[in-house]
């Protein structure tokens, strides 16, 4: 993995996280349709950080067999 994919999940994962704790404060305060576009966006962030982290996988040296 490159330092630029490094980046670019850590950032993936970061807006996930932030959009998630968005969504639960917005929430709280009683605005549920925004914090369902909140979850949405989280939602988003989280599958593009795992369809890349699955492509990543599936190029990455096989060093341990079972």
């Amino acid at each position: 993995m490159t330092l630029n994919s490094d980046s670019h999940l850590t950032e993936l994962h970061t807006q996930a996280a932030y959009a998630h704790e968005a969504a639960a404060h917005v929430h709280s305060t009683g605005d549920h349709q925004s914090a369902q576009e909140l979850a949405r966006k989280a939602l988003g962030y989280s599958v593009e950080a795992l369809k890349h982290t699955e492509e990543i996988a599936q190029t990455a040296p096989k060093t341990i067999q079972t």
